[in-house]
């Protein structure tokens, strides 16, 4: 039980600090989308390019974030040579990236269609380098428990850059028509949409500072036969984690090639921001996760760990139901996140979610194999929902537009997640509480299409009071059956039965 109010712990501290963090780096959200016309087509270039740093930044870390933990808990392994090699080995790959991308500028830049903006290109590959060095350097933080800092520093990272993006997109250009040859020292409108890049890599480069203590850690060493060790464990990792991010940005990165209308940014631009509006489930899988793998390789010799890891997943899928609904319930006022032009993608953002949920689950999923020492699994898993996923866009964006790259997502997590279910329960049993699970679920379901309906028939503030008594509706269910008023402290004094 203590272990597992740990977990509870350092998942409210992550999870905070992804909640504040994601939320004020929604900021970015209305302002590019109010700045920057869906017409124009600039949002959807911002939407491409990142997909592509997402699947680079997976393939530069390859597998060694999840290779540190299982390595570092062994017994016989020493975490600090451990921390060491792989933060060469990172080191490494990264630069060797960059200076490829620096070499080939012009041609890479020409196959992803901005030949006339090469700078995007080497700057965000300089972005994904330092962000997969420091997504070492973030994992050692995970492993010595230090959740305080590394919350401080990913908050300072997105206070940063939402404040970097505010003075170019709103202060600047302001002050620039007034006072152009003073402010033009520092700010050229020309730059436009260049600026979202540049300011990324300021900002990443920026937080490196802060690990003075944590790089001392390269000069630990570097052992040779620990690294194949490292590699036979973290290729498959690498290959189902690049099934598992194309399982995120597959769609927005052949999106313009496979849509046939002349306005394929725009429409990208479009869908990418109306699911910027479902990413508070990416926030939420995120925060797990974070507290999650750490946990799960700390306390694998527990002899009851099986339950908790049972537990784990049932209250996780009853959370993220519970932000599912609250999300839709007020779809209303949360839609003015983005300008009205962007509005017709809202329609994906229920599918988006519900596909976050299904991801969130396969990684509760996947600690069988991980902790078997058999990754190969979540490679077979995550390439079969990958390839479900590239072939529902493939024959159905072309009619469809972006919705249909929304049930590519929901379709490749939902095959994943369901492979990995099965043939785990064959390999390593856990006996999850299906039937709480299910009831939660359907209860869930009922619940999204009231909220539907209150919506589309309803003004926006009846429909939001409506919803939200089908809110409370759900969390009653989770007060009766899974949490108690009499157990929660404070308040549960004045619930307990005398």
């Amino acid at each position: 039980m203590a272990s597992f109010k740990k977990l509870t712990q350092d998942t409210a501290i992550y999870g905070l600090s992804s909640i504040i963090g994601r939320f004020i780096n929604y900021l970015l959200t209305p302002l590019y989308t109010y700045k920057i016309s869906a017409a124009s087509g600039g949002y959807g270039v911002i939407t491409n390019i990142y997909a592509y740093t997402a699947l680079l930044l997976v393939i530069l870390t390859y597998g060694m974030e999840t290779t540190f933990f299982r390595y570092a808990n062994k017994e016989d392994e020493d975490p600090k040579m451990v921390f060491s090699t792989i933060l060469r080995m990172v080191a490494t790959t990264s630069l060797l990236f960059v200076a490829l991308v620096l070499l080939f500028i012009s041609p890479i830049s020409t196959a992803m269609g901005y030949p006339d903006n090469p700078s995007y290109i080497w700057t965000m590959a300089m972005v994904v380098a330092i962000d997969a060095f420091q997504s070492v350097l973030f994992a050692y933080l995970r492993y010595q428990g230090k959740a305080l800092k590394f919350a401080s520093l990913k908050l300072l990272f997105i206070a940063m850059n939402v404040f970097l993006n505010l003075c170019y997109f709103v202060f600047l250009p302001s002050l620039y028509q007034n006072n152009p040859a003073l402010i033009g020292k520092i700010y050229n409108p020309e730059v436009g949409l260049g600026y979202v890049f540049y300011i990324n890599l300021f900002c990443t480069a920026s937080i490196t500072f802060f690990f003075w203590k944590e790089l001392k850690g390269i000069l630990y060493g570097f052992d040779g036969n620990l690294m194949k060790r490292l590699l036979s464990y973290s290729w498959p990792i690498l290959i189902f984690g690049i099934a598992g991010i194309l399982n995120q940005t597959a769609d927005k990165i052949l999106f313009p090639h496979l849509y046939k209308g002349a306005d394929a940014n725009t429409q990208l631009g479009i869908y990418g921001a109306a699911s910027k509006i479902a990413m508070i489930m990416a926030m939420i899988v995120q925060a797990f996760r974070y507290a999650y793998e750490p946990f799960v390789f700390g306390n694998s010799r527990e002899k009851d760990s099986k339950d908790t890891y049972s537990r784990g997943l049932k209250y996780f899928i009853i959370f993220t139901l519970l932000a599912f609904l609250c999300v839709m319930a007020y779809m209303n006022l949360l839609r003015y996140i983005i300008n009205e032009d962007y509005w017709d993608g809202l329609k994906v953002v229920p599918i988006v979610m519900a596909a976050e949920i299904m991801m969130g689950i396969f990684f509760n999923l996947s600690f069988w194999y991980k902790l078997t020492d058999k990754t190969w699994w979540g490679a077979v898993f995550s390439g079969i929902g990958c390839a479900a996923l590239i072939l529902v866009n493939v024959i159905f964006v072309p009619k469809y537009g972006f919705i249909a790259c929304a049930w590519g997502g929901f379709t490749g997590y939902s095959v994943a997640m369901l492979l990995s279910y099965f043939v785990g329960q064959k390999q390593f049993p856990i006996n999850y509480p299906l039937k709480d699970i299910f009831l939660y679920t359907g209860l869930a379901v009922v619940l999204f299409i009231a909220i539907l309906y209150s919506n589309k028939y309803l003004g926006a503030i009846p429909a939001m009071l409506i919803n939200t008594v089908f809110i409370c509706i759900f969390v009653a269910l989770i007060i009766k059956k899974d949490l108690p008023l009499a157990e929660i402290p404070i308040i549960g004094k004045y619930f307990k039965k005398k």
